[in-house]
């Protein structure tokens, strides 16, 4: 396994978006590959997700999990999952505000709407359909991850840019409110 290089705000691959995958490119040994070190690059940063384009791949993929993660210590565990040409439908039309950080936009944090609970349609790592609710901030990740594949960050969500905050300034004076 490899530790991918994480490409960071600024890199046109960030805003380029993504294309879907067959059936048969989910099977290929460079897809499964490709996973593996998504993995490894997601948890060797802490991430609690992290899609293909971040790791210069314009590809509709994304990995998510939370588990014992020192950047989201309080946020309740997310199995592993792996979601390839990913499709959201929102179930509520309520949205929470809430903070995000982004491995492509390190040591930044800020407050970010949401919606509350989504479906999600997907492929799995074996190319099986997944078809799901996400609540909380596993819908949260998934939305994160989401709009890497179609070539947004989280800044663009933002409806109130006052509440950026560096990292170290959030951890002193935001993380606990």
């Amino acid at each position: 396994m490899s530790i991918l290089k994480v490409a960071r705000l600024g890199h046109p691959v960030l805003r380029a978006g993504a294309r879907t995958l067959t059936a048969k490119e989910v099977a290929s040994p460079e897809i499964q590959r490709l996973l593996r070190d998504m993995v490894e690059t997601m948890r060797e940063y802490n991430g609690v997700g992290l899609a293909a384009v971040q790791v210069h791949e314009p590809l509709q993929i994304a990995v998510l999990e939370v588990a014992d993660n020192p950047r989201y210590p309080d946020k309740p565990a997310v199995p592993l999952s792996v979601l390839i040409n990913p499709r959201i439908e929102p179930l509520e039309q309520t949205s929470e505000d809430d903070w995000e950080g982004c491995l492509s936009v390190p040591d930044i944090r800020g407050r970010v709407p949401r919606y509350t609970k989504l479906r999600v349609r997907a492929l799995n790592h074996e190319g099986r359909e997944l078809d799901f609710v996400a609540g909380g901030f596993h819908a949260r990740v998934i939305q994160h991850e989401f709009d890497h594949l179609n070539g947004k960050l989280y800044l663009d969500r933002m409806g109130d840019l006052s509440t950026l905050a560096h990292l170290q300034e959030y951890i002193r004076y935001w993380a606990e409110k």
